[in-house]
């Protein structure tokens, strides 16, 4: 078991501006985390629930530019068997291939066909989520939308059906995630064996959830800075969005704060990471004031598996390692796949 990336005594000693913990601390952060008792019986009847819905996967060819990689437009029964969108990006050759799921970052959509060749390009079918509801906020767009109303809300998707877990909007965006899984494993040309799950901030969430829940049908994870992780800390501290929205609602629906805690409990990435035990590589920023240092590392320290590290980017904020550390996931996952 590791915990590295550029982890020499010199930079454990820099005097860095940090957002969070001194990084020593960070190593050996292992929170409280509040656990609902009915947690696994939560999330097993909402997975068999949804298991029981919808159509089989249905893959339909594009118009793209893009010439020497096979794209396609991927439609999957997601939470209670909605239809659910994902770009499909592959080798010419048949295959079976090892396949990288992809969850995406807040308020993000999958974009235009093609958008995104790099994981194909280095041998792996590449599978693009579409996160429900989502795609307006960066990027090119999404092609999902989620069906759901909700009680009282922040604008953001962070307070939708914060009420209560049955309600509340990552139910149903971790449903999805599980469900992506289950359908790729399905796919002709996917080695059903040797999935992984990847994405960076909200994906990087939703790739936990979805190594925790689905269990060995996952082989590997790959969390990028990754949001929805020790809900506690991060409201209480993050100064950035989107993590204020639910401030926000706090601040409004007073004395509604054990009800809203109890509820984030269910999704928590660090609660869920005990459940996880499939190689597992983290990333870290210590200067990133959208997701604190400290709630990665409560994941990253509770998480199941044995074979674990974690890259960490002392000078970076959000963005993270970006594409030298998908270099870096290239050059860890290979072995494991």
């Amino acid at each position: 078991m590791t915990a590295s990336c550029q982890s020499t005594s010199f930079i454990e000693e820099i005097p860095v501006p940090l957002t969070d913990l001194p990084l020593a601390d960070l190593r050996t952060y292992s929170p409280d985390l509040a656990e609902p008792d009915d947690l696994d019986d939560f999330w097993a009847a909402t997975l068999s629930e949804s298991r029981a819905l919808g159509a089989a996967p249905v893959l339909a060819p594009v118009d793209t530019p893009v010439r020497e990689l096979v794209v396609e437009d991927l439609t999957f029964p997601g939470f209670a068997g909605e239809p659910v969108r994902a770009w499909v990006v592959r080798p010419p050759a048949p295959g079976p291939h090892p396949c990288v799921v992809e969850y995406l970052g807040y308020n993000g959509g999958r974009g235009v066909p093609g958008e995104k060749l790099q994981w194909a390009a280095a041998g792996y079918v590449h599978v693009v989520m579409d996160t429900r509801g989502q795609g307006s906020g960066w990027g090119s767009g999404g092609h999902t939308p989620d069906p759901h109303g909700a009680g009282p809300a922040v604008p953001g998707f962070m307070t939708r059906g914060i009420e209560a877990p049955a309600t509340y909007y990552y139910r149903r965006v971790f449903t999805d995630a599980v469900r992506l899984v289950d359908a790729v494993r399905t796919l002709p040309f996917v080695d059903r064996d040797r999935v992984a799950v990847t994405g960076a901030s909200q994906g990087g969430g939703i790739s936990l959830a979805a190594a925790a829940l689905a269990g060995d049908l996952v082989a590997a994870c790959l969390p990028d800075v990754p949001f929805l992780c020790h809900f506690r800390r991060a409201v209480e501290l993050t100064p950035e969005l989107p993590f204020t929205e639910v401030v926000r609602y706090l601040a409004v629906h007073r004395g509604s704060d054990a009800a809203v805690f109890r509820t984030l409990s269910y999704f928590d990435g660090a609660v869920l990471a005990r459940r996880a035990r499939v190689p597992a590589l983290f990333s870290v920023a210590l200067m990133d004031a959208i997701v604190l240092p400290s709630t990665v590392f409560a994941a990253f320290n509770a998480y199941a598996g044995e074979d674990r590290s974690i890259e960490v980017y002392p000078w970076n904020g959000h963005e993270g390692g970006q594409v030298p550390h998908w270099a870096r996931q290239v050059e860890w996952l290979g072995p494991r796949l």
